[in-house]
């Protein structure tokens, strides 16, 4: 057997380091996870009237939480982070949020639309901001055949509302 067919029979095995530093990163999520006085269920919880969007556009749309932060050096105020999915054709009925909002593009094409402003179309890659309270008239996939997703990340007090719908 040649040492290139014997190569490749055999798995690599992870350096010491690699393997440190695996240990390492799963002891500190644990450290952090028993630190967050904020568990997941409360995370969801607070982000339901976000999520109730789905069944108003498209089977395909979601929000998937994927962490919330108290920021130790403002005190009062904590950051959430969310993905948006948008199957084709899907969109968020007008809403406002109670604190700031910066979006970034990771899929397809997102139409939106501040309240007085431009219907705009950001691309992968992009990103949009979005004040605190301003309304937000239009989010949409801005293609019907093609699925869109972005992540969210919203700065805003303790305990608020994320999203408000508007009638």
């Amino acid at each position: 057997m040649t040492a290139m067919s014997m190569a490749s029979t055999q798995r690599p095995v992870p350096s010491r380091s690699t393997a440190l530093a695996v240990v390492g990163g799963l002891a500190c999520a644990l450290a952090i996870g028993k630190a967050l006085p904020l568990t997941m269920e409360t995370v969801s919880g607070a982000l339901a009237p976000l999520c109730a969007t789905a069944a108003e556009s498209s089977p395909l749309d979601k929000v998937e939480p994927i962490g919330s932060y108290a920021l130790p050096n403002v005190p009062g105020k904590r950051v959430t982070i969310v993905r948006v999915f948008y199957g084709p054709g899907g969109f968020t009925r007008p809403h406002r949020h109670a604190g700031s909002v910066t979006a970034y593009i990771t899929k397809g094409e997102i139409r939106s639309q501040l309240g007085g402003g431009p219907v705009e179309t950001f691309g992968v890659g992009q990103s949009f901001f979005e004040p605190p309270g301003a309304t937000h008239l239009v989010s949409a996939n801005a293609s019907a055949t093609e699925p869109a997703e972005l992540i969210a990340v919203f700065v805003a007090d303790e305990g608020a509302q994320l999203t408000t719908f508007l009638d």
